[in-house]
This record gives C-alpha cells, structure tokens and sequence, in this order.
C-alpha cells in the first residue's frame, strides 16, 4: 500500500487543514493516476497480485452480529478492507498476515478463502482475498493507515470503497467453492472513490472511534 500521503519533513496529509488536505489531494491524485494507468502498461513486467483481508470477530457487546476490520488508506481517503502485495518469497497468507498486523497491529489467522477477483480497468490486478480471525494485538493506526476500526459488518460505513463491498459480502456468506470473479473498474468506480476521498479532505478524517466520515 502506497504511502504517499506522508509528508517529507512535514506533517501528514490527514493532520492539515483543509486547504492542506485538498493540496495534498492533487499530489496523490497524480501519483494515482501513474500508478493505475502508466505503471502497468510501461514499466512492469508481471501482474500485480494484492492481498485483502475481512477480519472478523463477535461484536464487543455480547450481543448477536459480528464485526469487521477496516483501515482508511494515507492516499486515498475512504475505508478498505486491510491488505497489500506479497514481498518476494511470500506466500499470499504469509503475506496477508504481515500486511494485516503492520497497517492495523491486529494478528490474524487465516480460516478460508474468500475469493479471487480479477480486475480490468484502471489499474488492473488480482486480488485474493481471505477471511481471518484476529487472534492478538490491539487496533492501532499506521503510517500507511490513519484510521483503523471495527465495523458492524452488516452495516459498513458509507465511505467504504467500492471495490471492497463485493468481497466483504463474499466473506460474510462464507461462499464454498471460493468466489472467482471479473471486474472492470471504470469511470464509475473512479468517481466514487473520489468522492469518498474528496468529502474526507474536506470535513478532515473521521475520530478514532470509527466514525463514518461520510454522514
């Protein structure tokens, strides 16, 4: 997961004003848009595989329901499901475990998996995603990661990004065989993002309650 919401020498993106956030927003964007539609035609040579996990744990007040974890990006504001790429040698669990405790400090078991979602687009990639149990550790923000919390996983924040709502459903069915999947992530997608994005810089991140942001 990028970082390129951390400031060199400075503050962080998220901790400015407005017009320090809505600033930092233009930088990022273009960053994005090398990334997403540049990068993978010029410069690499593989396909990107990412790794996402919809942790899940009964709700803390005893009651019926569970909850998901869910991190909000330094680059582009808007919760998502935690993940990242696999480092050379990593297995994609092994990976998903390292990811999943170094942006939100929670350590996970992985119990299945959730699916396989090929994307077309902007950016394209592969994304594995897996259902994991949280085993240790303590939610707690990142410098990849601003804002880390629990959800109640029927009701997810607004703000949640779109690419990730597919597969938090997938993963609260508990789908067997694992889902296979092919997405195209357009101009719609895009437009969404960005408004979730957008309406961050603007109102300033949600508390570390978990706050929608959004409403």
């Amino acid at each position: 997961m990028s970082t390129t919401g951390q400031a060199s020498g400075g503050r962080p993106v998220w901790e400015r004003g407005r017009l320090g956030r809505l600033a930092g927003g233009l930088r990022d964007y273009l960053q994005t848009a090398w990334w997403g539609l540049v990068a993978p035609r010029v410069s690499e040579t593989r396909g990107l595989e990412i790794v996402q996990a919809v942790v899940l744990r009964p709700r803390a007040t005893g009651t019926d329901g569970r909850e998901v974890l869910l991190a909000i990006r330094s680059d582009l504001f808007g919760w998502e499901l935690p993940g990242g790429t696999p480092e050379p040698g990593e297995s994609l669990e092994q990976a998903l475990r390292r990811e999943v405790r170094e942006e939100t400090g929670v350590e996970v078991v992985v119990e299945a998996p959730v699916g396989q979602w090929v994307r077309r687009g902007f950016r394209p990639h592969t994304m594995h995603v897996y259902r994991c149990r949280p085993v240790g550790g303590a939610a707690r923000p990142s410098s990849e990661t601003p804002r880390v919390a629990w959800f109640d996983s029927v009701a997810p924040p607004t703000a949640l990004f779109p690419w990730c709502r597919e597969p938090l459903a997938a993963g609260l069915a508990g789908e067997t065989p694992p889902r296979e999947a092919i997405d195209h992530q357009g101009v719609a997608w895009i437009w969404q993002a960005m408004r979730i994005d957008l309406a961050m810089r603007w109102r300033g991140l949600p508390g570390e309650g978990g706050a929608d942001g959004i409403r």
